[in-house]
This record gives C-alpha cells, structure tokens and sequence, in this order.
C-alpha cells in the first residue's frame, strides 16, 4: 500500500500557508478525503506545479501547486518582479489588467501587493477590460512589464496569468525560462514583503485607446447592420464605444451574452469557433435581417466574424478573415511586413508580394508575430490580428473587428458583401482552402511517440499528392527558432503541418490545398478543394493516428 505521508504532509504545508480561505478549505476537504482513500483528486493537485511557459501560466481554479490559486500567482509575481530586478528594471512600473474571470481580481492584487513590496511600481488597470488595452498600456504608460490575468477562451473553471515585457509583446525564450527559474526559487510566502495595492490606472488610458482604435476608420461609408456579441466577456462596452466613434450605428447585440459572466452560461465553451457558440448571434441577425455578425472571445484579443449566404449565416475561418484584412489594408496603402504564423494560409505572402511588400512566417503565436520588425500586419488562423502594430504589439479582436465593419459597409454601398471580396482574392492568387485536424490523446505519452513514428517514416503520399518535402520544424532554420513540428510540402500547392499543441493533449494537423481560379466559377474551385481537403484527412487519420487509434 502507499505511504500518504509525504503527500498529506506537503498538502497541509501548502494549506497552511494558503491565504485564501476557499482554497484553504477545499484542500483540507481534500486531505479528509484521501485519509478515508480518496487519494486521486488530491494526488492530482500534487502531480506537479502549473508550469510558467511563453504563454505564462494557466489552468483550472482550485488548490494546490497544480492548479490557479493565491499562491501560485503570488510566487509567480514574485518571480517575475526578481528577474525584472536583476536585467535592470528596479523601480520600473508594471502595469497590471484583469478580465472577468473567477479571482481575476484578486490575482491582481496579488500581483500588485508583490510588485509595491519588491520596491516596484505597481499600475493596476481601472476595471475589467480587454488583453490587447493591456498591450496598448504597456508601451503607452512606459512599463517594463505588464501582466494581464485571463485564460482568454478557456473553459469557465479556467484561470491564467499571461506576462508582457516593457516592448509591448509577451514574453518568449530565454525569458520564461529566466522567469520560471526564479518562481522556482521563491521561498516561504511569509518571506516576501508585501506592499499595497498599487495605483489604478485612469479612466485616460481607455480613452486614449478608444481613440486611437477609433481613428483606425477612414472615411467612408457607415450603412452596415451589424449583429454583435462579446461572449459574456468583457468587450461589449469597448466594442460599442469605438464603433459608435467611428460613426456606426449601435450594433444590435445578443442580450443573453451581453454582460460579462464567469460561468459563460449561454456556451459549453467560450470560444467563437466551437461549434454552437454563435448560433445566438446568428439567430439575431436573421431575425434583423443584418449584414454582418461579429463577435469576441471573452478577453477581447480575438475577432470572428460570419456573413450572410446563399445558405444562411456561415462563420468565416479565420484565414479568410486575415486575407480580407490584409487586402482592406494594402487597399489603404499600408507598408511594411506581412506576416503570419506557419499554421496559417500561405495565401499572405501572394498578397503581400502583388503588392510589393515583404513577408515573414513566424513560430505559432503573437509572441512571434509581434516582434516582426517593421511589421504592418499580423495574424494567425485562430482568430488572432493585429491591425495596429504601432500601439498594439499583439493581436486586438477591437481593431480587427472595427476594420471588418469598414471594409463591409464599403462593399455593402457597391452592392457587394465579404464573400465576394474572397472571391476576388481567388480569382487573383487561387482558392487557399484550409482545414484542420485535431486528435486527443488519453495517453500524453503517445504524443510524441506519434510525432517520431512520422518523422522516421515520413508519408510519400497525401490525398492522392506526393509529398515533395519533407521539414523536421525542431531542426529549426535560418528563418524560424526550432518548434515541435513537421512540415510536408504536397504537390500542386498543397502542404500539411503537424504539431503538438500547445495548450491540450492533442496533436494538430493543419490543412491547405490551392486550387487555380482564374475566371472560373469560384464556387466550383471551392467543392474541388473541400474533396482534396477530405482526401489528405483521410489519409493523415490512417498515417498518422491509425497505430494509436486502431485505424
């Protein structure tokens, strides 16, 4: 039988010096349990300690080293306020956002109390608001780091804890690294001086954002019925704000998911893209027979957008959307890179060359978009865009959102919608169809064991197109840093990505196949496409998965 003693023994430790009454209760509830032989639930919150990444911290709410709580946001900001310290930021200001999460609040506390009592300056945001006003406030108010506390479109019971440095962007090797190695050395909680609770930021940097989000808009058209929601998140106010200044009509918005909310009532999972999320919004605009649905994750930092068809609503995919951006800006004469991550279209850099301008791909998220020199457009295929990267160094769903409205009110007054702007678009540089692919896995060990049976038997075929070649992504190039990933170039334009996520026990494939338009019927370039799509899917399921799902 199992000796429970050291893991009782380090759960009475971690309650002990838990300031929070609830989690301090749930742990000693825990503790009962195991010593009547419940041991799973807490041996689970003792498995190991919710690891600091590029992505700072997030996960599930509740006790112990293995979950969000007091303490472990405590020791993070602890952390982070040391290494800010010795790479030569004493006395500088972090400045601090919060979402309406469960304890986002009381994470910024925390957060400012250990700043003040490390002898830094603690800026703390004035209410709930959007991640990419964070971003704004960081460069705005001359930070040496900022840090927003949201776990973005994760599941309600999710917290998390996403760190800044003073350029603007979230953090990325060697600093997370830097800053986990001195979270790890953070000793007892009763050690660390603890200040007050900083400063609360003015209402001037929201307006000042709102403004400059605002000023985006050029002039231009305005007759566009638009169909909102913000997800029970925090960006219906700011949505409505920038829009009513840009000179747009109030949008009609969905009423049950008006209000921030925690519990994300109306939605299994509160993320625009998941299947279900936006039939509200959907159902509203054909009750006003709108022209536009658009909507927010909780925190604002994403856009999706769904435009009215021959069938009814339809989400567009978040390629098309970074392709209509990236046309509506190149229209306005931007310049400067292009860039998106290597999961999404390749259809940036044909647009981006046309118009005479350069083009980057960079590792998966807007760590790396970011920091693209020169950058004059940024996105990736999850719904991530950054329109503004002169004052937002990350991706903004407000200023994407607002540009969408624009570009839609435009084409609505030459009696055209969106989709024909895409049609447009393929008809220049083909049809870019993307899809994607997504296996969880129980086992996490059989994750990378999945990625080494692909890279010592590569496939030679993929939906009926040979694979012309084949790149191992943690070899790493001159142009990208190594990443957990492979990259087969197919036949005829096509190309498949395979990576671990970042996030969950899966392993995504992502899918592009282009297919010539010219002046052909783009309707029946896209059901050629949606056939080859279907064809490589197939395939990879067997090739890929088929030892680990019996395939």
């Amino acid at each position: 039988m199992t000796d429970l003693t050291p893991l009782l023994e380090q759960a009475r430790a971690w309650a002990a010096e838990d300031p929070d009454e609830h989690t301090r209760a749930e742990l000693e509830a825990l503790v009962d349990a195991a010593e009547r032989g419940e041991v799973t639930d807490l041996a689970d919150r003792f498995a190991g300690t919710l690891e600091f990444g590029t992505a700072g911290l997030r996960g599930a709410l509740g006790a112990g080293p293995n979950r969000m709580n007091r303490v472990v946001v405590t020791r993070a900001a602890a952390g982070l306020a040391a290494y800010l310290k010795d790479t030569g930021h004493a006395g500088g200001s972090v400045v601090i956002g919060f979402d309406a999460r469960h304890n986002s609040d009381v994470f910024a506390r925390d957060t400012a109390e250990i700043m003040t009592g490390a002898g830094l300056k603690a800026l703390v945001m004035p209410r709930t608001l959007p991640t990419p006003l964070l971003a704004y406030a960081i460069r705005e108010l001359g930070c040496a780091a900022g840090v927003m506390v949201t776990a973005s479109h994760n599941p309600p019971q999710d917290n998390g804890y996403k760190v800044y440095l003073g350029d603007g962007s979230q953090i990325v090797p060697p600093a997370d690294v830097e800053i986990a190695e001195r979270i790890a050395a953070v000793g007892p909680l009763t050690d660390l001086p603890r200040g007050d609770a900083g400063r609360v930021v003015g209402e001037d940097i929201v307006d000042n954002y709102l403004d400059t989000v605002a000023g985006l808009a050029q002039d231009g058209p305005r007759d566009l019925s638009i169909v909102y929601t913000p997800l029970h998140g925090v960006g219906g106010t700011t949505v409505a704000q920038v829009l009513e200044t840009a000179g747009f009509d109030a949008p009609h918005v969905v009423e049950q998911q008006e209000h921030p909310d925690p519990d994300f009532p109306t939605v299994s999972f509160p993320n625009p893209e998941e299947p279900g999320a936006m039939d509200l919004a959907m159902a509203l605009a054909a009750e006003h027979r709108a022209d536009l649905v658009v909507a927010n994750d909780p925190d604002a930092d994403r856009c999706a957008v769904a435009v009215p068809d021959a069938h009814g609503w339809r989400m567009l995919r978040g390629d098309e959307v970074g392709a209509l951006l990236a046309h509506h800006l190149i229209d306005r004469g931007a310049t400067g890179v292009f860039a998106n991550s290597i999961v999404s279209s390749s259809l940036l850099g044909k647009m981006a060359a046309a118009a005479g301008q350069p083009h980057e791909e960079t590792l998966t998220g807007f760590k790396w978009i970011g920091r693209v020199e020169g950058l004059a457009f940024g996105y990736e295929e999850a719904l991530g865009y950054c329109c503004d990267p002169e004052h937002v160094r990350d991706k903004d769903g407000v200023s994407a959102l607002l540009l969408v409205c624009e570009l839609a009110a435009a084409a609505k007054a030459d009696g055209r919608g969106l989709p024909d702007i895409l049609d447009d678009i393929s008809r220049e540089h083909g049809l870019h169809a993307t899809d994607q692919l997504s296996v969880r896995f129980e086992d996490l060990a059989d994750i990378p064991a999945t990625m080494e049976r692909l890279r010592a038997t590569p496939p030679s075929t993929l939906g009926g197109l040979a694979v012309e070649r084949v790149e191992d992504l943690s070899e790493g190039s001159d142009l990208l840093p190594p990443t957990d990933g492979l990259r087969y170039t197919l036949a005829e334009g096509a190309r498949v990505i395979v990576r671990p996520s970042g996030t969950e026990p899966k392993v995504k494939c992502y899918l592009e196949v282009v297919i010539p338009v010219g002046d052909e019927d783009v309707d029946a370039a896209r059901i050629s496409a949606a056939g080859r799509l279907d064809a490589i899917k197939a395939d990879l399921r067997g090739v890929a998965f088929g030892p680990v799902l019996g395939g």
